[in-house]
Parts: C-alpha cells; sequence; structure tokens
C-alpha cells in the first residue's frame, strides 16, 4: 500500500521540516544521512539500549510552526545493531494505512494519530519527554512553559533553596535547554553548591541531556566529592555522574569515574548502572573498564545484574570488543572469573583461563 521504500523517503515527501534524535540514552541529534544509512542497513545503530534503537522524529510545518508532531518509535535490532528492515517495512506500512490521506491533505496536526495502535511506538519516561518538549521548543524557536519563570526564580537564589517543592520538572528542563541565554549558567553555578539533593538530582537528570561548560562540571564535580564521603549518597552520587556525563573533557569524566568506583560506593547498583548506561564512553579506557568489571562482579547487583549490565554494554560493537579482551585480562581476579563464568557457561570460563 505504501508508495515509500523507507522512512527518509516519507520525511522527505511530507513537505514537513523534521529532525531526528536519539532517545535511548540520552537525547541527541540524529543527522539525516546518518539516519538514511541507519535504514539501508549500511551502519548499526550507534547508541543502541536495552537492544533496541529508541527515536523521535520530530515534524513541523514551515509556515506554522505550532503546527508539530513528534512520533516516538522503538525498533528492535539485531545481534549485530543493525535495524532490521523487515520491521522497518511493517512499521511504515502500518503508519502509512493512518497517514496516507493526511499528508495528501497537508493537514499535519491529524499526523498526532498515526501512531495509534502501533506496536512500535512508546511514550518516554516523565523526566526524558520534559527535556525532548525543551529542547524541542528552542529548535522551532517556541517559547518556554509557564514553568520556567519559577524555576529561573529558585535557581537565582531568590525563593530560598528549601522552597523547592513547588518547582516544575519541565521548568528546570527549559532552564538547561537554554543554558546560554538569561542568564541560566550563572544561577546554575551559584545554586549548584547549595542545592539541596532533591532539586539538585532534577537538574542532573536534564544536565545529561545538554554539554554542561567547565564550570558547571567543576561544581558538580565538587558536589560528587562531598558526597563521595558521606553517608546514604547513592541516589545523588548516581545523578551527580549522570550530571556530569556528558560533559566534554573526557579526562575529567574518567577520573571522576575512577574515584566513584574507588570509593564505597563502588559496590552500589544504582551507581554502577548509571557508569554503565550514561558513561559507557568513558568504559572505552582499557584500565577504567577493568576496574569497572572488578567492582560490577562483587557489588550488590549480584550475577544477575552483572550479567544484565553487560549484555547491553556489549550490544555495543565497540564495548563488546572492549570487554571481551578485559575478560582475557591474565590479572583479573578469581570473583570476575566466576561471574564471567556464571553469565556465559562453563566453556567460556575455561576458554579464557587457559
Amino acid at each position: 500500500m505504501s508508495q515509500f521504500n523507507s522512512i527518509s523517503d516519507l520525511l522527505r515527501e511530507s513537505g514537513a521540516q523534521f529532525r531526528i534524535f536519539d532517545m535511548g540514552r540520552r537525547i541527541s541529534k540524529v543527522s539525516t544521512d546518518q539516519f538514511e544509512k541507519l535504514e539501508q542497513g549500511m551502519i548499526p545503530y550507534p547508541h543502541p539500549y536495552l537492544h533496541h534503537a529508541w527515536m523521535a522524529l520530530m515534524l513541523w510545518n514551515t509556515k506554522d510552526k505550532q503546527q508539530n508532531v513528534v512520533w516516538f518509535l522503538k525498533f528492535p535490532l539485531d545481534e549485530q545493531g543493525f535495524l532490521i528492515q523487515a520491521v522497518r517495512d511493517d512499521f511504515l506500512n502500518r503508519l502509512m494505512q493512518n497517514i496516507s490521506q493526511m499528508l495528501q491533505k497537508e493537514q499535519l496536526e491529524q499526523s498526532n494519530d498515526a501512531l495509534k495502535d502501533n506496536p512500535f511506538s512508546f511514550t518516554p519516561d516523565q523526566e526524558k519527554m520534559a527535556m525532548f518538549h525543551a529542547k524541542s521548543a528552542t529548535i522551532i524557536a517556541q517559547p518556554p512553559s509557564q514553568f520556567y519563570t519559577g524555576a529561573k526564580a529558585y535557581f537565582s537564589g531568590d525563593l530560598g533553596w528549601e522552597n523547592w517543592a513547588t518547582l516544575g520538572y519541565q521548568g528546570i528542563a527549559d532552564l538547561v535547554a537554554r543554558l546560554d541565554s538569561d542568564n541560566n549558567s550563572a544561577y546554575l553555578l551559584n545554586a549548584i553548591p547549595q542545592l539541596p539533593a532533591e532539586p539538585l538530582s532534577a537538574l542532573c537528570t536534564c544536565l545529561e541531556h545538554v554539554q554542561p561548560d567547565h564550570r558547571i562540571a567543576q561544581a558538580l564535580q565538587q558536589r560528587l566529592a562531598q558526597s563521595l564521603t558521606q553517608a546514604n549518597s547513592t541516589n545523588l552520587i548516581a545523578v551527580l555522574l549522570r550530571g556530569l556525563s556528558n560533559i566534554h573533557n573526557e579526562t575529567f569524566k574518567k577520573e571522576l569515574i575512577q574515584q566513584t568506583l574507588l570509593s564505597d560506593y563502588a559496590d552500589k547498583a544504582e551507581v554502577l548502572t548509571a557508569i554503565a548506561t550514561r558513561c559507557n564512553q568513558s568504559l572505552q579506557y582499557p584500565e577504567l573498564l577493568s576496574l569497572y568489571l572488578e567492582k560490577l562482579a562483587v557489588s550488590e547487583a549480584g550475577q544477575t545484574g552483572f550479567s544484565r549490565i553487560l549484555a547491553d554494554l556489549m550490544f555495543i560493537p565497540v564495548m563488546r570488543v572492549l570487554i571481551l579482551q578485559a575478560f582475557r585480562n591474565p590479572e583479573r581476579s578469581d570473583a570476575l572469573t566466576h561471574a564471567i563464568g556464571q553469565m556465559f557457561g562453563a566453556s567460556f570460563e575455561n576458554g579464557i583461563k587457559k
């Protein structure tokens, strides 16, 4: 029924402006050229998460930016991380059954119903949805939400640091999406050292989707260093690592992760999960990866956590190679060797012992 051979063709022919985002580990742009290569099976999906490609397709009318639509799509990937062509074709056929008439009539606003009953659609969690709305509004030059003013007032210090209960998460997301505007970076620099745990956590879960500058990174690092020496800080340490996960300085980030893995919180499942899901690029340093694997093998996550975290990491091609190399490190501990054997079986464990 479809006259289109690919999602890329459909997007081009729709007449709308569009942008594509990865929605897996963090919100990041996928270029049109990259997306076409993904569809053609020329490259694996760059940021797989839980063995899937999580994407957002944002379309808007150039003449009326209020007329826009977003499709959130989740596609399974094959064992090598490539988009499965049959799945893509199934999605496209289902989609065209719903929207062929809409596109012909140029009624883009009705395309909100295009994914009705589509098994490949998903709804992002509240935190990620708020940040997506904030980032997309800046792209099409729409104003921030009604919560933005309250967030600016709070982070400026005018309301008092303990008066965060009425703070809207969408307002925090709007502020983070506009770090280069309205003196927002300066507000955060002043606020971060003084924020209670709850608003600091909310801030960090937004910051992971942008690239904070070195001053904000240093302010977060100071809070992380404090938290590593304090009791009952597991949740805060995990979200601080998330807030620092997309900073530009990889050497600085590597040092922070190493510091965390050498702390009393190195056995905490939430901390180790944050490192694996948000800081996986830093784990490409072999010595840091070996340290991480050793801590994971004896962590409170247990064998189930070890296996699940590594199964997700090994779906990233470069991480799979590095992890298999680390498995063969003759200096690995007996605990790590045992955990590997439990995950892959005795024959694999015997193989790496040789």
